[in-house]
């Protein structure tokens, strides 16, 4: 699964979050224990944990090694040493071997009956409650023959109960014992839950810190994530040609790196902080669930069958839907891209009521998978509780006839109850991720699809020091065809033509009839499908992308200007000093009105320069070209926008200075290119004429079709005696020499 591939990129912090998870569910394992012994010892027990007792008065501890022998006799003595006790009285009534006195003997345990009291506690229990039998009998010491009257009459009574009640009879003696002894039962009691309590606090912000750390760790690691595909993602675009941007479509492009990359990021978030803590939890929770009681694990069992089955249903229902949800996210940021671009088109013909239906269906159809998968997910919630509460009830029920028959303490039932919730809460999120990791899955899938595709337009590999130098700006196509994509239709076929270095082309012809393909093709935005164009001899598709064209400078047919000052436009490429900013404006005839801005070229251009008219944004776009120092300069139809005196300053400005340069402009405006050295004229992707203006106009139809509609009678007559001077076969649709 692509998701886990990427978290596997981040091994050494999927480690330190595996490891902080291990001791956070150790310490969240821990928390209902430390409840339990506060409910069942520290409560029910008063604070007493163990049946050997640390202290014990002298005739209680002859009476319990007078019922030991053997090794546990030995073992038992070994535990407990006499010390004096002053000013203590004895609290139980004595006999007359045993005189009231302020100083008592007392037995103290020793450090090895501390170690050794889980021992202590087995050999001590019957003997110990035989003691507090004949205590609360009245008796004085114990003989041999009362003692084994009162322990067959105990073994008789403890065959017919559980071993765990056995022990609370047991530890009940051993309190009555502190009691005899002097000790405190209130403080003993209270020392118990101070210090068991404390420990729980402890535990419990032990637990909060590393919840906290295993969260920034796996914030981190998903943003990384994030920030690693947007960055491979936007990288991939930024290489992509025309082909390939079309392919996949603006709005498609930007959901993926926006909405897709922000879910994957999200659920490699939640992947670190629940599915590696869940199953851990889970099977912690079984073991202490095992080891508090074995006899209810079918209600668990029961509980986790309810939840994979809820689990597998909603899954079932809601995948599908998942699936189809991006692709209508596509749609509805397509129609609001398009809105937004088109609005003033939208308002000029009155179209809002039309462009407000089509984004309120897009929207309903979006809104309508998002509400029927919302309300598929929040049955999931209530279902979760009724599975969660019916497991409770189950356990309380019959752990409740475990604790009437003694078999179970109140404490490990509320445990029991605890660990419950935790294992169905650690099912619930594995089922919770479980369904969006399929949706996350085809986010990247989505994500990855345009990673992995390659530019059609691809640098050759080569040797840096042997690749391709370009001397000057010749350009030549050589029989060049082309179409877009897989399409039969060819937009140019069969285009040769040559510009020289130094020389002005200008291409004109109708609408369709590929006149921006052969700029684009210079730029290689896109390559031919067959033939080549070359510069300077050398195929473009040989020269690497970034040496190509910073030997170019483009002005695209849509002048675009980017957010920023009207500096950073112009110098966009980094490459003009102030003087040749000064210089570049001058010549595109935009010094003008930028310096009468009171901030000048310091003026913020909003995006897409909304903010400047069409004339002055085609100007500016103009400027940024010429503010390269480049071999060849290629303007798409770049003077439409501009009025006829300042088209014909503008011409003049580049024929002043650009001399040397090579010129390829492509117009609609005859008066735009009257003056080229060369002028091609297309019609439905051919070639049917080359020449100057007045060759043309005598040897081509199309171009005198194009001129009469422009141009008046008088300048007609101007240019027509110049065309009986044509050579035959000048207009041919072959290559031509300028």
């Amino acid at each position: 699964m692509r998701i886990v591939r990427y978290l596997l990129e981040h091994k050494a912090a999927l480690a330190l979050v595996f490891l902080l998870l291990f001791v956070q569910v150790f310490c969240d394992l821990s928390l209902p224990n430390y409840t339990s012994e506060i409910v069942d010892v520290g409560i029910q027990q008063g604070g007493v944990s163990d049946v050997a007792p640390d202290r014990m008065t002298a005739a209680t501890y002859e009476d319990v090694a007078g019922q030991l022998k053997g090794a546990d006799r030995a073992r038992f003595e070994a535990s407990y040493q006499k010390v004096e006790q002053l000013g203590q009285m004895a609290q139980d009534a004595p006999d007359e071997d045993m005189p009231l006195s302020s100083s008592v003997a007392l037995y103290q345990l020793t450090d090895a009956g501390i170690q050794d009291r889980s021992e202590l506690n087995r050999i001590m229990a019957l003997p110990l409650m035989v003691v507090d039998v004949a205590r609360a009998k009245g008796y004085g010491t114990l003989d041999s023959a009362k003692a084994a009257a009162i322990a067959k009459e105990a073994r008789k009574a403890a065959s017919s109960v559980d071993e765990s009640l056995l022990q609370q009879q047991a530890i009940q003696a051993s309190r009555a014992e502190y009691a005899r002894a002097g000790v405190d039962l209130s403080a003993l009691q209270f020392s118990y839950l101070l210090k068991t309590g404390g420990a729980m606090l402890l535990v419990a912000a032990l637990s909060l810190v590393v919840s906290v750390l295993i969260g920034l760790l796996a914030s981190r690691t998903g943003a990384k994530i994030g920030r690693k595909l947007r960055e491979q993602l936007f990288g991939r675009v930024v290489s992509f040609s025309e082909k390939e941007i079309n392919a996949f479509g603006a709005a498609s492009l930007i959901t993926r790196g926006t909405n897709d990359i922000q879910l994957i990021q999200m659920v490699c978030i939640i992947l670190q902080h629940m599915v590696l803590y869940a199953p851990i939890m889970a099977v912690g929770g079984i073991i202490m669930v095992v080891r508090h009681t074995s006899s209810l694990w079918w209600v668990i069992a029961l509980a986790v069958v309810a939840v994979l089955v809820t689990i597998a249903v909603l899954m079932g229902v809601t995948m599908p839907k998942f699936r189809i949800m991006q692709k209508l996210i596509d749609k509805v940021n397509l129609v609001a891209r398009e809105q937004l671009s088109g609005l003033s088109v939208v308002r000029a013909f009155d179209r809002e009521s039309f462009e407000e239906d089509r984004f309120r269906q897009a929207n309903e159809q979006l809104m309508g998978t998002q509400l029927f998968t919302n309300r598929a997910m929040s049955f999931m919630m209530p279902a979760m509780m009724l599975i969660m509460n019916a497991t409770s009830v189950l356990i309380v029920w019959f752990g409740a006839q475990y604790v009437d028959m003694g078999t179970m303490q109140t404490g490990d039932l509320i445990a029991l109850i605890t660990y419950s919730m935790m294992i169905v809460m650690s099912f619930l999120m594995i089922g919770m991720v479980a369904i969006m990791l399929p949706r996350a899955n085809v986010a990247a899938e989505r994500v990855d699809e345009v990673i992995a595709t390659t530019s059609s337009v691809g640098d050759p590999k080569y040797d840096r020091s042997a690749s391709t130098t370009l001397n000057g700006a010749r350009i030549a196509f050589d029989h060049v065809f082309f179409s877009y994509g897989d399409e039969e239709a060819c937009v140019l076929e069969d285009v040769s033509f040559v510009v020289e270095p130094g020389q002005t082309c200008a291409i004109i012809g109708s609408t369709g009839s590929g006149k921006s393909t052969i700029l684009k093709l210079i730029e290689r935005f896109s390559d031919v499908t067959s033939g080549r164009v070359t510069i300077d001899g050398a195929d473009v598709r040989d020269i690497p992308q970034h040496e190509l064209r910073g030997q170019l400078a483009y002005v695209p047919q849509k002048a675009f200007l980017f957010s920023g000052t009207i500096e950073d436009n112009v110098n966009y490429a980094h490459e003009a000093d102030s003087s040749r900013i000064d210089l570049a404006l001058g010549i595109s005839q935009a010094q003008g009105f930028v310096s009468a801005k009171e901030e000048g070229l310091a003026s913020e251009v909003s995006q897409g320069g909304t903010n400047v008219s069409g004339g002055q944004r085609q100007r500016l776009a103009i400027a940024r070209a010429l503010a390269r120092d480049a071999r060849a300069y290629l303007f798409d139809d770049s003077f439409s926008a501009l009025d006829y005196q300042t088209d014909a300053r503008l011409r003049q400005g580049l024929s002043q200075h650009l001399g040397g340069r090579t010129v390829i402009i492509v117009a609609q405006r005859i008066a735009t290119i009257m003056g080229a050295d060369n002028i091609i004229v297309l019609d439905e992707g051919r070639v049917v004429g080359q020449g100057t203006h007045a060759q043309l106009l005598g040897r081509c139809d199309v171009y005198r079709e194009i001129a009469e509609s422009q141009l008046s009678a008088a300048d007609l007559a101007r240019t027509e005696s110049c065309s009986a001077q044509v050579p035959a076969g000048a207009l041919e649709g072959g290559e031509q020499h300028v």
